[in-house]
C-alpha cells in the first residue's frame, strides 16, 4: 500500500516544519562519547527518509549525512542467524524477554540462570548472534553480512567506517568482559576476538537515512522488496524481527516508544532510528544527540508527531 494523497500533501507541506520543531531537542541530548569516533557527529543534525511500496519517497532535514548502523544492525543480523540456523538452534543462545537493564549490562548473565542474554537486540545478546553466522572465519562471516545488507538497502556500495569500526574494537573493555563470560558460561561459538570482530563490523557499516528506509520496507513488506519482488527474508523470521523491535528495539524505552510512537523500530548510538508503518512504509532517521536512554532525542520526538498527526501507531 503507498502513501495516500492526503499523507503526501501533508507531509510535503509539514515534515520540515516538524524537523526544525524536532531539531530543537537536540539541544538536551549528546552524541555518543563512550566510542570516541560517534562523539564527532554533528549534534544538531536531523534527517528522514520515508519510502512506500510503489517506491514513491519523500525526505527532510540533513538526510544525506552517512552514520554507521550501530545496533539497528542487531536486526539483520538476527535474521541472517535465524536463515543460517533455525530458531531452535538460535533461541538455545539468547532469550525472547526484554530486560529492564542497559543494553551494555552484563548484570543478568551471572544473576539469571541459565547465563545467556535475554534478547538479541542488547549487546551480549547481538554478540552471542554473531557468533552464529555460518563462514570459515571473520572475514567471511562479515563479508557475508555486509552483502546481505547490501541486498536489503538495494545499495551495493555500502561499506565500513573503519574509523569508527577501530574506535569501537580500541574502547570495548565492558563487551569484552562480556564475551568471556558468554564464553565461559558456554553460550558463545567459536574464538572471542573473532566473534567480536564480526561484532564491530556489522555495527560500523556506514549508511544515510535512505540505506535504512529501504532496510525498513523489506520488513515492513514481510521480507520481500517492493522494488525488485525479490524475496530477502523468509516471513517467520520477519515476523521475530518485529515482535522484539516492538519490545526491545529502543532499548528501555522500549515500551514508552511503544505507546507514542506506536510503530516497531530499532535504534542505535550514532542516531539512527529504523522503523516502519508494516505493510505500508519504511522510514530511516537520524539525529546524533542522544537522551539518557541512548535513543536519538530529536528523531523520537519527530516519529511521535509524525506518527500521530498521521495516526500511524498500530495500536
Amino acid at each position: 500500500m503507498s502513501f495516500t494523497e492526503q499523507e503526501v500533501e501533508l507531509l510535503s507541506r509539514q515534515l520540515p516544519l516538524w524537523v526544525e520543531a524536532s531539531k530543537v531537542r537536540s539541544a538536551y541530548g549528546k552524541t555518543a562519547s563512550y566510542i570516541p569516533e560517534l562523539a564527532k557527529a554533528p549534534q544538531h543534525a536531523l534527517g528522514i527518509h520515508l519510502i512506500d511500496t510503489t517506491g514513491t519517497a519523500v525526505s527532510s532535514g540533513d538526510c544525506s549525512l552517512s552514520f554507521t548502523m550501530q545496533s539497528i544492525s542487531k536486526v539483520f543480523t538476527l535474521i541472517l542467524a535465524l536463515m543460517d540456523n533455525g530458531e531452535e538452534a538460535v533461541f538455545q543462545k539468547v532469550g525472547m524477554e526484554p530486560t529492564g537493564d542497559n543494553f551494555n549490562s552484563m548484570l543478568k548473565l551471572e544473576l539469571v540462570r541459565p547465563g545467556i542474554p535475554f534478547n538479541p537486540l542488547i549487546n551480549a545478546g547481538a554478540i552471542a548472534i554473531s557468533s552464529l553466522i555460518h563462514g570459515k572465519d571473520s572475514a567471511e562471516k562479515s563479508s557475508r553480512i555486509l552483502s546481505f545488507f547490501q541486498a536489503l538497502a538495494g545499495n551495493d556500495t555500502l561499506t565500513y567506517d573503519m574509523d569508527v569500526y577501530r574506535s569501537e574494537s580500541d574502547t570495548a573493555n565492558l563487551n569484552r568482559s562480556m564475551a568471556y563470560l558468554l564464553k565461559d558460561n558456554g553460550v558463545l561459538e567459536g574464538q572471542v576476538e573473532e566473534v567480536l570482530d564480526v561484532y564491530f563490523h556489522h555495527c560500523s557499516i556506514q549508511v544515510t537515512c535512505s540505506d535504512l528506509a529501504r532496510m525498513a520496507l523489506v520488513l515492513a513488506n514481510n521480507g520481500t522488496d517492493p522494488v525488485t519482488g525479490v524475496t530477502l527474508i523468509p516471513r517467520r523470521y520477519v515476523q521475530i524481527a518485529k515482535t522484539f523491535m516492538i519490545t526491545c528495539g529502543m532499548y528501555n524505552a522500549s515500551g514508552e516508544f511503544a505507546i507514542q510512537v506506536g510503530l516497531p523500530a530499532k535504534s542505535g548510538v550514532s542516531g539512527g532510528i529504523l522503523t516502519m508503518v508494516p505493510g505500508r512504509l519504511g522510514i530511516g532517521v537520524v539525529g546524533p544527540a542522544l537522551n539518557v536512554k541512548g535513543n536519538s532525542i530529536a528523531g523520537v520526538h519527530l516519529l511521535e508527531t509524525i506518527s500521530r498527526e498521521l495516526d500511524w501507531s498500530l495500536f
